[in-house]
């Protein structure tokens, strides 16, 4: 068992813990959640022994093993698969005395300590788990120092979760990890056999991984049993009766004090009134529970909605090199509505497709056919290296509305949720969700027509990521996502796209089919289109399902068009209203009156024929899906 008896934490003059008690039940798996700031990672450095307490102790079992992924990523000439099987340092030192030993008797202590801890099986394991973080097995053969910084941390992943400490602490390990090395993750650490705490935004992880929620809040810890959503719903319910709670509370108060005030000066009453005092005094306030709202994220709308498709790809190739195209043969069109998320493991070109629709990459052949006048907004992970740390928010707006006055350059800082003084933070200042909010504020500058979002929620915690998925919700032109958040995936995306075998083509099936068929058996056990057998039996079945939404989609944009277009008549008819109510308008100009009377009326005629045919196309889809 772990305890946090009483501590208190303090980092660079700041209280962050403040005398928090919990204790966490061996051999759980903890989320360990709260807002931006409140002092997770601190917890995890108390935990490690590199910060002091101010106050209080942590007591772990003795001689508990603890780890964690390392700051810095592997970078030396060492193979991959070497690089992780020299985590289990007891199995290292063991192979190497093996080496050298000529004592018999310790020579057979070695081989029984060996086959104790299953060392023999160690590469094979390894190996597993290089595989499921995304690594192919000519890649674990490879030098660390050959592969990118993201890749690298995904070894000092592997590397700790094959040494398998008794305490294992994880600080949001799907930031490096592709949708694929996530699915895989869950599933490891559904069955990790030991303790292990995560520090994670990701609630599809927080629901499937974990069985119990630590919340840092406030400076205090409170331990709830479940997985996320759990720890939703019970936080919700327990907000609900403390705030009866504190009406209740509030109410005896008040009671309390109004016979105080009447009979405190009254010889025969003094004595109770002396006693309601006390109570009073004892009567300690219950203190009210901040929300977890995030800032609302605001993504600009477009001024206009171009006619289907936005863009056709008619055998298309592209790339960076014209003798070895990343994608070949795409025959794809995207329409004003859709909600794309973009499938496959990193490498396989997802971010080559989005850099192609985003116009930032040209065919190598093939014809790409746009609508006129078409907006892409185009977010990536690699932008915030483009802000400039010095500069302040509205400068940031400034450059790309060099003629507005202040006053509308500060207008659309507020916009992005940057109002008053917030506007003048320096870049340098902000928060990764406050870096994040900026970003899509100034990709959606103009109001785009198409969105390609490209990992949109790594710095942002659960609430911002709520707040992202409303937006995009809200948002009336089409999406294109790249993202490893389960969440958001199954909250915005209408249709799936696999990036594999060098091209892009619809995924036959749901994301629940996608998690079995990633973690059904390594990619190189797959089929060439990425199935397993087992998998492809059903294929039938989806493509019927897939034939069946095709032949809905005409009629699903008809219902799209009567539903913007009653939408429009009402912000018309608000508009009318508005003016109308001017009483002032008749004496001044009554022609002018008369006409805007005339345009009311007709308009409203206009949105009753537009509910009629929306009422009309809802039944007409309500009947198609049935049947």
């Amino acid at each position: 068992m772990i305890v946090f008896d009483d501590i208190s934490l303090r980092l660079a003059g700041r209280l962050l813990i403040d005398h928090a008690s919990a204790a966490l039940p061996e051999g759980a798996r903890i989320g360990l959640v709260g807002r931006n700031g409140t002092g997770k990672t601190t917890l995890f450095r108390a935990i490690t022994g590199e910060l002091p307490l101010e106050s209080g102790e942590i007591r772990l079992p003795s001689r508990a093993r603890i780890g964690q992924v390392a700051q810095e990523a592997p970078a030396g000439p060492e193979s991959l698969i070497e690089v992780v099987l020299a985590a289990d340092t007891e199995r290292a030192a063991l192979m190497g005395e093996r080496e050298t030993a000529d004592d018999p008797a310790r020579i057979a202590e070695i081989e029984l300590r060996l086959a104790d801890i299953d060392a023999h099986s160690a590469p094979a394991r390894a190996a597993r788990i290089l595989a499921g973080l995304g690594f192919s097995e000519e890649a674990q053969h490879r030098a660390c120092a050959e592969f990118s910084g993201g890749w690298r941390m995904r070894v000092a992943l592997a590397a700790i979760l094959f040494a398998e400490p008794d305490l294992l602490l994880l600080d949001e390990p799907t930031n490096y990890l592709d949708l694929e090395g996530t699915l895989w993750l869950q599933d490891y650490l559904a069955h990790y056999p030991h303790t292990v705490i995560i520090v994670s935004h990701d609630r599809e992880l927080l629901n499937e991984s974990v069985g119990f929620i630590l919340h840092l809040d406030r400076g205090k810890l409170t331990l709830w049993r479940g997985g996320y959503d759990s720890f939703e719903r019970q936080r919700r319910e327990k907000l609900v009766l403390d705030q009866k709670q504190r009406s209740k509370q509030e109410a005896q108060r008040k009671h309390m004090e109004a016979f105080v005030a009447r009979f405190r000066a009254k010889a025969t009453k003094a004595r109770q009134a002396q006693s309601r005092l006390k109570a009073l005094a004892r009567l300690e306030p219950l203190a009210e529970i901040p929300g977890e709202e995030a800032a609302a994220i605001s993504i600009r709308h477009p001024e206009r909605i171009p006619s289907p498709p936005i863009i056709a790809l008619d055998g298309v190739s592209t790339g960076y090199d014209p003798a070895r195209p990343v994608l070949r043969n795409l025959n794809l069109r995207i329409d004003h509505d859709d909600r794309i998320a973009l499938l496959g493991p990193n490498g396989n070109g997802k971010s080559t497709f989005a850099k192609l629709i985003a116009d930032r990459l040209a065919p190598q052949g093939g014809r790409v056919v746009r609508a006129g006048g078409l907006e892409v907004a185009y977010l990536a992970q690699h932008q915030l290296d483009e802000l400039v740390a010095e500069d302040s928010v509205v400068q940031h707006v400034r450059r790309l509305m060099p003629d507005a006055p202040e006053a509308k350059v500060r207008s659309r800082a507020a916009e992005m949720g940057f109002s008053g003084t917030a506007a003048d933070t320096r870049i340098a200042a902000l928060s990764g969700g406050e870096k994040a909010r900026l970003l899509l504020g100034l990709a959606a500058f103009r109001g785009p027509h198409l969105l390609i979002l490209d990992e949109p929620t790594n710095h942002l915690d659960i609430a911002a990521r709520q707040a992202l998925t409303e937006a995009i919700n809200d948002f009336p032109g089409a999406v294109i996502l790249v993202s490893h958040d389960r969440t958001l995936l199954d909250a915005c995306a209408e249709r799936l796209w696999l990036v594999a075998d060098g091209t892009v083509k619809p995924f036959e099936g749901d994301l629940d089919d996608y998690r079995r068929l990633v973690l059904a058996r390594p990619s190189s056990d797959r089929g060439s289109n990425g199935a397993r057998p087992d998998v492809r039996e059903r294929a039938q079945e989806r493509r019927n399902a897939a034939d069946r939404r095709a032949e809905l989609a005409p009629l699903r944009r008809k219902l799209k068009d009567a539903e913007t277009a009653v939408e429009r008549l009402e912000r018309q008819i608000a508009e009318l209203d508005g003016k109308l109510a001017d009483g002032g308008l008749y004496g001044r100009d009554p022609a002018a009156a008369s006409k805007l009377a005339r345009q009311r009326s007709e308009t409203a005629e206009a949105l009753a024929r537009a509910e009629e045919s929306w009422l009309t196309l809802s039944a007409e889809l309500d009947e198609a899906n049935a049947g």
